[in-house]
C-alpha cells in the first residue's frame, strides 16, 4: 500500500508532462502554419477536431502546385516541426506527392495536389456538424 504522499510523487511528472504538453499544442499548430505559408502551401484550412474525434485536436488541410511542390511543402514541414523540438512527426506518401499525411500528435496534416483534394474533400467531411444523439453521449 503506497502513502499519499508516495502516490502524490509518482503523479508529478505526468502532471507535469501534461501541462507541458497542452502548452506545446498552440504552439505546435503556429508552427505548422507558419511553415506551410512559408513553403507557399495554397487554401490552408485548419479544422478543430475537439469533440469529433480522438485522432488529435486540429487537422490542417492544404494544397501545393505539383507533385514535387506537395512533396518540398512536406519535408519543409517535417523539419521545421524537428527544430521546432516536434521532431516524432510521421509522414506517408511523400514519395508520390499526392497526398501526403504528417501525424505531429496533437494535429494532424495532410497536404494535397489541388485535384486530389478537390476529389476527397476532407473539409467537408470533418467540418460536418456531430448528430445531437452522437454529441449527447
Amino acid at each position: 500500500m503506497t502513502s499519499a504522499k508516495e502516490g502524490a510523487g509518482k503523479g508529478a511528472p505526468q502532471n507535469k508532462r501534461a501541462r507541458r504538453q497542452r502548452s506545446a499544442r498552440p504552439q505546435l499548430l503556429e508552427t505548422i502554419i507558419q511553415s506551410l505559408d512559408g513553403s507557399k502551401a495554397e487554401e490552408t484550412v485548419t479544422i478543430p477536431l475537439l469533440g469529433k474525434s480522438s485522432i488529435g485536436d486540429h487537422m490542417v488541410v492544404s494544397s501545393g502546385r505539383s507533385q514535387r511542390h506537395v512533396a518540398a511543402v512536406a519535408e519543409r514541414l517535417l523539419s521545421d516541426l524537428k527544430t521546432a523540438g516536434f521532431g516524432r512527426a510521421r509522414a506517408e506518401g511523400i514519395r508520390s506527392g499526392d497526398w501526403v499525411l504528417i501525424d505531429a500528435g496533437d494535429v494532424i496534416v495532410h497536404i494535397f495536389r489541388p485535384e486530389v483534394r478537390a476529389f476527397y474533400n476532407l473539409e467537408k467531411m470533418w467540418s460536418a456538424e456531430q448528430p445531437k444523439e452522437q454529441a449527447a453521449s
